[in-house]
């Protein structure tokens, strides 16, 4: 049997409610061999002015500090997971300086779009694709070209020279489809453009659970995206995007079947040394 291998992870110290040592204990109780940390990396000011959604910089020695306390927890627990260290590293505009001194010491880097548009500036154009309290660029730009720049934001992302271990929810975009917000346009050709982007950077894309608790109700990515990376051969990972406890490993079991299903024979596991393994879908 695959092994539970979460890669997807939050806690308080970004936008989850959980703290390390309640996410480890969750994740032994589900059975899982490897636990990945992804907090939200610290964000340029004008992205987060109030640090809702990030580990801001004043707090990153901090967050190292519990993580390796939970480690030791882990170490502790019977059947505790392997944890290993990361972020999800937002790409932006400007960003790569920025996320290279703000992640120093992850071992896992999840690179993700939530934003379209350069902080730098403001404009009715530039702003979160995701934040249900503030869909000004959705209203703004309407749900077709909102799409299109999250694909150029996203192929940007793929292209950028930050070392992103895997692309975290790749179609976020579909966050409010559901809700009056879905696009008229054929996304087959925005979709194989990122699945080429994806191939020609060697990049690996995350399977996410997190959807299928929200109104999306459906993977991220979507089945005839996640056919076409499997297609293509983009390695996969696997993740809840857990932003609390009870929602650690939540469907990863479920989303190896649905992988499978979509044509991946295998998935990649990270582990706390810097290492990946190839592990068989079973």
């Amino acid at each position: 049997m695959t092994p539970i291998v979460d890669c997807h992870t939050h806690t308080h110290f970004s936008d989850g409610t959980s703290t390390f040592e309640e996410n480890v204990r969750a994740a032994a109780a589900a059975g899982c061999a490897v636990l990945v940390s992804t907090d939200h990396l610290t964000l340029p000011a004008s992205m987060d002015p109030t640090g809702e959604a990030q580990v801001v910089e004043s707090d990153l020695a901090a967050h190292r500090a519990a993580f390796e306390e939970a480690r030791a927890l882990a170490g502790r627990l019977d059947d505790g997971p392997e944890l290993v260290y990361g972020f999800e590293c937002d790409w932006y505009v400007g960003c790569e300086p920025l996320v290279e001194r703000w992640s120093a010491g992850a071992v896992v880097r999840l690179g993700s779009v939530h934003w379209i548009g350069d902080p730098a500036r403001a404009g009715d154009d530039v702003g979160w694709i995701d934040y249900t309290a503030d869909l000004h660029v959705w209203r703004a730009l309407g749900p077709d070209e909102v799409w299109r720049r999250y694909a150029d934001a996203w192929c940007a992302a793929c292209e950028s020279p930050l070392a992103f271990d895997s692309m975290a929810h790749p179609d976020l975009a579909m966050r409010f489809a559901r809700e009056g917000l879905t696009p008229m346009i054929d996304l087959a050709p925005l979709w194989d453009r990122m699945v080429s982007c994806a191939r020609d950077t060697g990049r690996r894309v995350e399977l996410s659970t997190a959807g299928l608790r929200k109104s999306v109700a459906d993977y991220y990515p979507t089945r005839g995206l996640l056919e076409r990376f499997a297609a293509a051969g983009v390695p996969l990972t696997v993740g809840s995007d857990a932003h609390c406890a009870p929602d650690v490993c939540w469907g990863v079991g479920e989303a190896y079947a649905h992988a499978a299903r979509c044509g991946y024979r295998c998935v990649e596991v990270p582990h706390a040394d810097g290492d990946w393994e190839t592990v068989a879908l079973a």
